[in-house]
């Protein structure tokens, strides 16, 4: 394996990790002005960071291609294309923001699952974000309000340099997601609050099943999703669909209509979700989690086959409630199980996916888990 010395000729000045996250409940409102529940996961995205004394850019990555070896000031909307425009691109935004930032030379060395709807580019974003704050001593990463303007800086990374329209959820659980809790965050004002999940406490375990299928964030159909939002927003006056009613869409087009109902009813669940946690009553949220991969397989359409048939079987073999999770298009859904049902559960949808001729999805449990750190 290559590795960093061999790559640059020197060795680097530390390791970061940045951690993929798993979306509760509250799915495609991010950019809605909506509430979400992410919490970050033990699954890592790990760089070697070096300083340098200019302003150039050397990245590289050992389970990807390409990379990018340029100036800084070369860095802009579409600039460097491929992963490299995640890491460059939160480097140009906190020059943007006003920070003080440099050069770097920069490996991945281990990464979240690509693709697998468990944000791999928020980990990438947030694990150089924070190298980057260490390094040149920007004083950010450590305070929950320092680590909310890093958050601002991966947003605009992908959002003006990568061109993906995504919100804020991914980047705000990666950096400020904490052992034991989900991270409530209200996208219209940033607001965030620590809700506690614990499944194991109470005999359940959140399962996470990658069906392999792969998705891209910056396509087309990410995008549309987002624009009809807007759009039905528009047609109703409204800053955005935030606290819009169900009896408000009666007013939108058959086009928008479905889609501003997602919106509207996930954020409901959203709250339903959290005044259950808050109680204690983990249990209870399983359907929920149902009617979400509902609302998204139907009125918002961002699912598919392979998750749908995860979701049916984990239910059907014992599962409390299961939902995808992500972008959607591909990826991973989760599962709510009891703890002493998951040997039942994994080996259902494994059964149900080789008789459907899919992949072998990967079916492993998780919790949630620190966000962003300096592991060396």
């Amino acid at each position: 394996m290559t590795t960093f010395g061999e790559l640059f000729d020197r060795e680097p000045d530390g390791r970061w990790a940045g951690p993929g996250r798993v979306n509760l409940i509250g799915e495609h409102v991010d950019y809605a002005d909506g509430l979400c529940l992410p919490f970050a996961i033990a699954q890592r995205t790990v760089v070697e960071v070096a300083k340098r004394a200019d302003d150039r850019l050397r990245l590289r990555s050992l389970s990807e291609v390409g990379g990018f070896d340029g100036e800084l000031a070369d860095v802009g909307p579409g600039r460097p294309e491929g992963w490299a425009g995640y890491v460059a691109g939160v480097l140009w935004a906190l020059r943007e923001a006003g920070h003080a930032v440099g050069g770097i030379d920069l490996l991945v060395t281990d990464t979240v699952p690509l693709g697998s709807g468990l944000s791999s580019s928020a980990a990438l974003e947030c694990g150089a974000a924070l190298a980057v704050d260490d390094l040149y001593g920007l004083g950010l990463g450590g305070s929950a309000e320092g680590r909310k303007l890093l958050v601002d800086a991966c947003r605009r990374a992908e959002n003006d340099v990568v061109g993906a329209q995504t919100g804020g959820m991914d980047q705000a659980a990666s950096l400020l997601g904490t052992a034991g809790h989900a991270l409530l965050l209200d996208t219209h004002d940033d607001s965030t609050r620590q809700v506690p999940f614990a499944p194991a406490d109470v005999g359940l375990t959140l399962l996470v099943i990658d069906t392999k299928v792969r998705h891209s964030h910056a396509d087309n159909e990410y995008g549309a999703r987002r624009a009809s939002v807007e759009k039905a927003a528009d047609a109703l006056g409204r800053p955005s669909l935030r606290d819009a009613t169900l009896d408000d869409l009666a007013a939108l087009d058959p086009e928008l209509l479905p889609r501003a109902r997602h919106i509207v009813t996930e954020i409901a669940r959203v709250r339903r979700t959290v005044a259950l946690l808050d109680a204690g009553r983990i249990a209870e949220i399983g359907p929920l989690l149902d009617a979400s991969h509902t609302s998204l397989a139907g009125d918002y359409e961002v699912s598919c086959p392979e998750l749908d048939l995860a979701c049916a079987t984990a239910r059907a073999a014992g599962a409390l409630g299961a939902r995808m999770t992500g972008g959607g298009f591909g990826g991973s859904a989760i599962a709510l199980v009891p703890t002493d049902g998951i040997d039942t559960v994994a080996g259902a949808v494994r059964a149900a996916f080789a008789a459907a001729g899919h992949r072998e999805p990967d079916i492993r449990a998780t919790e949630p888990s620190a966000g962003a750190e300096r592991i060396t």
